[in-house]
């Protein structure tokens, strides 16, 4: 057998998860009979890797795939390295007597308890009391845990022995990264750290200098946490001397006092229950006071009672998302292999799901992932979408007999004339261009989105829209004439008027929408050194163009921070574009650009982006109108009730504002005609993401290639996976998983085992169970 290869072992068998103690003799058979490179696919079961005997013949690798369970490495063994791929449950390296363990992401309470031996590397945070009770035989190594994070409460308490190394990057409380009371009657060992901690017990431990030998230790073993954790790259942030401190325990001639013995009485008030009391090691874990005859409540009785609140909140993917894609249901429907299902379920909110969800979308779903919140990475939704670039037109229901014209071919337009289509409604769509697509097809650079992928998209369009009429001036005389011959009219015509800046010269500026076009249609010239006066992501288009074109200089400028963002200012710094602000431009030469500030800014071109108006002239005074753009209700309504608008004819906003606000009329005018006042088309409230629990994912995924990579790494949050979890962590078996007729499921807790401890809510990857007051009815 080859070093690099693997010996796999499956925690499930015919579909049925290993207990942990038969999982343990596969591994403990499978060393037995010579394999030293083990891989497991853990299910949830505990202790995985501990006690390997035979690792003293030789090394044993085990690397842990899937979600491995408590006291991953309990009573480790010398010559035995433990690889968890994602994020460890509770007590990780237990007792542990010389086992090597990395885990690559954060992990839970009671890290290396207890411990004698070996090292435990944690590629994140970890949670409360790591560290404790270590002790050291003063024959062997010390033990160390190194974490590139911070430690959560009570770290270090009555710690013996050992080398804790704490990083504090990217910690979870970058203000106390030793947590809440730690080193309590520590009586050995040391802990370097790096940042601010307060609050470390003064009776029990001391800031102390670092030596040279100790520094150069730090650093020698620094490479090897770091190497083990593949995050070199952090070497030179983590070695600069000054941000390091070090911890030690006090001595016992440091520890006396100038104060008596105590007696009993203070023993138990000072020493005992403080240390031992509420907020000691022991004294969370009490519920009866001293004396009290304890009860297990039931039923009636409980304090708290778990709830089962699936799909009660709006995941942040979604509560973000202008068109309200439900993306988390799409994940699911992508992890129960229903892909078709999930892209033609994209298709029910927007039309272009490769053009501008797969590529010009900014992807505020992904910015708003929970995942975030503990810097991992979120599932990639672009893939999703481009995915949907082939998928068949959905089902439309049956014609109603209503008709309505769209004024503007946009994305605006079209997601409305779209989304009507769908509920059984002639979309009859007007437009003063000889294209569909808007400011897509006449001024995105190809750059941005290839022009195979949204003509695909636009054919896709025809088909469900087929009466098209372009080239069409529409003055006030036709839009009367269109509004009484329709049951309903939607304006999205758009902002097409360019600002231009009211300053001597402008007449020697181009706006960036003519700049756009010109360039698309190649017959822009720019010349070497191109200045842009506004740094928005249009202005950041511009850039991509000009370098293109074969500009060598481009100053981008504004009156204020620039606000261009993602992967449009990415690529306009990625072709040598630069930005300064706050510039005011005093007048254009044919030299270039004049500040204010008498600074003159060399140019061949100068380009104005700084927004455009929308043409609202043809509306008459029946639509009426605020600072130029068009007032309307909160489902899209203008003061004429059978005339809506949507796009930047209402406000500046992204593609996706537009394509949502689109769905929105839609939906609007559905419901008028059968009689209904238009709804909010879901009004749930957005998940706490706290309810979520992250640990059960991979924090090492950098970048996903495969749909069902994504489906299987998507939180779901308030929505359940029916992972059998909560059922299963029960301890009382209170919780079953119920068939609902005709279909679906439900999980619900029997009142009459349930004792209200909130193992099921705490347990949930989802966030789906909530755990309440017991309020009598």
């Amino acid at each position: 057998m080859k070093e690099t290869e693997y010996y796999k072992i499956a925690g499930k068998k015919e579909g049925e998860r290993l207990s942990s103690r038969i999982l343990e003799e596969v591994i403990q058979r499978e060393v037995k009979n010579g394999h030293r490179y083990i891989e497991v696919d853990a299910f949830g079961q505990h202790g995985i890797g501990g006690r390997l005997w035979k690792a003293d013949d030789e090394p044993v690798k085990i690397r842990v795939m899937g979600h491995s369970g408590q006291r991953t490495g309990s009573l480790g063994c010398p010559n035995t390295q433990i690889e968890i791929m994602g994020p460890a449950s509770d007590d990780i390296g237990w007792l542990n007597a010389g086992a090597e363990i990395t885990v690559h992401g954060n992990a839970s309470n009671g890290a290396m308890n207890a411990a004698a031996q070996g090292k435990v590397y944690i590629g994140g945070n970890i949670g409360a009391r790591g560290m404790t009770m270590t002790k050291q035989n003063p024959r062997f190594d010390p033990p160390e845990m190194w974490i590139l994070g911070s430690a959560g409460d009570y770290f270090g308490e009555f710690m013996a022995g050992g080398i804790a190394v704490i990083c504090g990057y990217k910690a979870q409380n970058p203000d106390n990264i030793l947590g809440y009371r730690p080193f309590v009657g520590m009586v050995g060992g040391k802990a370097f750290f790096r940042g601010d901690a307060n609050g470390y017990s003064r009776a029990d431990a001391v800031v102390a200098p670092i030596e040279d030998e100790e520094w150069a230790w730090l650093l020698t073993n620094m490479e090897t946490f770091l190497s083990r954790i593949g995050q070199m790259e952090l070497f030179d942030t983590l070695s600069k001397r000054s941000e390091w401190q070090l911890l030690r325990a006090k001595t016992p001639r440091e520890k006396m006092s100038k104060s008596s013995r105590l007696g009993m009485s203070a023993f138990r008030q000072d020493v005992w229950n403080r240390e031992l009391g509420r907020g000691g090691l022991i004294g969370d874990l009490q519920e009866i006071e001293p004396g009290a005859i304890p009860l297990v409540t039931r039923g009636e009785l409980r304090r708290y009672v778990p709830v089962w609140e699936n799909q009660k909140y709006k995941a942040p993917c979604q509560t973000a998302c202008p068109t309200g894609i439900p993306v988390q249901e799409r994940w699911h429907l992508i992890r129960n292999g229903l892909v078709d299902e999930a892209l033609e379920l994209g298709l029910k909110y927007t039309p272009f799901p490769a053009t501008v969800c797969g590529s010009l979308c900014p992807s505020p779903c992904m910015a708003s992932c929970t995942k975030n919140t503990q810097y991992m990475t979120p599932v990639n939704v672009r893939l999703l979408g481009r995915a949907g670039l082939e998928t068949e037109l959905p089902e439309r229901k049956p014609a109603s007999g209503k008709r309505v014209a769209v004024m503007g071919a946009g994305p605006g337009g079209i997601s409305t004339a779209w989304n009507l289509a769908l509920k059984g409604h002639e979309a009859v769509i007007f437009d003063a261009s000889d294209k569909i697509g808007g400011k897509i097809s006449a001024l995105i650079p190809e750059s941005r989105i290839a022009r195979e992928t949204l003509e695909t998209e636009l054919d896709r369009v025809r088909k469900m829209v087929p009466d098209i009429r372009l080239n069409q001036d529409i003055t006030a005389q036709e839009f009367k004439r269109i509004t009484r011959e329709f049951d309903f009219t939607v304006v999205a015509t758009g902002a097409k008027k360019p600002r231009m800046l009211p300053v001597p010269g402008i007449e020697r500026a181009v706006s960036a929408n003519e700049f756009l076009a010109a360039a698309k249609q190649e017959g822009a010239v720019c010349g070497r050194r191109v200045v842009i006066i506004g740094a928005g992501n249009v202005g950041c288009d511009v850039a991509t163009e000009a370098s293109r074109l074969g500009a060598e200089t481009i100053s981008m400028i504004d009156v204020q921070k620039p606000a261009a963002f993602g992967k449009e200012r990415e690529d306009a710094e990625a072709c040598g574009a630069t930005f300064a602000w706050p510039c005011f431009t005093h007048e254009i030469t044919d030299q270039g650009v004049v500040l204010n500030s008498g600074e003159l800014i060399e140019a061949d071109t100068v380009v104005v982006s700084i927004g455009d108006v929308p043409e609202v002239d043809f509306l008459g005074q029946e639509v009426a109108t605020r600072n130029g753009f068009i007032v309307v209700d909160g489902f899209n309504r203008t003061s004429n009730k059978r005339i809506f608008a949507i796009g930047d004819t209402v406000a500046p906003g992204l593609i996706t504002d537009a394509i949502g606000a689109g769905k929105r009329a839609a939906d609007a005018i559905d419901a008028v005609i059968a009689g209904r006042e238009p709804e909010m088309a879901d009004t749930r409230l957005p998940i706490d993401k706290s309810r979520i629990s992250l640990e059960y994912f991979d924090p090492s995924i950098k970048s996903y290639d495969s749909l069902d990579m994504c489906g299987g790494e998507c939180a779901s949050c308030g929505r359940c996976r029916d992972c059998h979890i909560c059922e299963t962590v029960c301890p009382e078996g209170a919780i079953s998983r119920v068939e609902l007729v005709p279909d679906g499921y439900e999980y619900r807790a029997d009142p009459e085992l349930c004792i209200g401890c909130g193992f099921c809510a705490g347990a949930c990857p989802c966030g789906i169970w909530a755990l309440v007051p017991n309020v009598p009815l």
